[in-house]
C-alpha cells in the first residue's frame, strides 16, 4: 500500500504545474462569478481586467524570450544550465509566475471582483509548491551566483 501511494505520488507531482493550477484557479474564478456572483464587474472593471490579462500575457512572452534566448529549461522541476538574470528578470525572480496572478487578477476584475480573493491563495500556492524548490534548487546549482541575484530582485515585483 504505502509503494502505491508513493508511486501515486510521483506520478500526481510529475502532472502537477503551474499552467494546471492556474487552469484551476480560473475556473473557480468562472465559477463563482456564475453561480455566486457578489461584486459583478461593469465596463471599468472589465477594461481593467483586460488591461491586467495583457500586461500578463506580455511578461509571460517577455519571460519565455529570456528563456530561450539563453537556451536554459522552463519547466519547474527541472535543472536549468543557465542563471537568468537580465531582460524582465531584472525586475522579477519569477516573471511568468506574476503574470499567471495578473492574469488570473484580470480575469477575476473582468468576471466577478469578489473572485480576486482567489489571487493570494494561488500565489501561496505557487511559493509553496514550485518557488521554494526552485529556489532551492538554483541556489545549488549556483551557489553565491543566486544569493547576490535574490538579494537585488524580489521574488514578485
Amino acid at each position: 500500500m504505502s509503494t502505491e501511494r508513493s508511486l501515486t505520488r510521483r506520478l500526481l507531482r510529475q502532472r502537477e504545474s503551474p499552467p494546471t493550477w492556474l487552469g484551476l484557479f480560473l475556473v473557480l474564478a468562472w465559477a463563482q462569478s456564475h453561480w455566486l456572483p457578489v461584486l459583478p464587474s461593469g465596463p471599468v472593471l472589465r477594461l481593467a481586467g483586460t488591461g491586467l490579462i495583457l500586461a500578463g500575457i506580455a511578461i509571460f512572452a517577455l519571460a519565455l524570450a529570456e528563456f530561450r534566448r539563453h537556451r536554459t529549461t522552463v519547466l519547474p522541476r527541472e535543472t536549468p544550465n543557465r542563471l537568468i538574470t537580465g531582460g524582465i528578470y531584472r525586475f522579477s525572480r519569477n516573471p511568468i509566475y506574476l503574470a499567471d496572478a495578473l492574469i488570473l487578477s484580470g480575469a477575476a476584475l473582468r468576471w466577478d471582483a469578489a473572485a480576486l480573493l482567489l489571487v493570494p491563495l494561488f500565489m501561496s500556492i505557487i511559493r509553496t509548491r514550485f518557488i521554494r524548490g526552485e529556489e532551492a534548487g538554483l541556489r545549488a546549482v549556483f551557489g553565491s551566483e543566486f544569493d547576490a541575484y535574490a538579494a537585488r530582485v524580489r521574488r514578485w515585483i
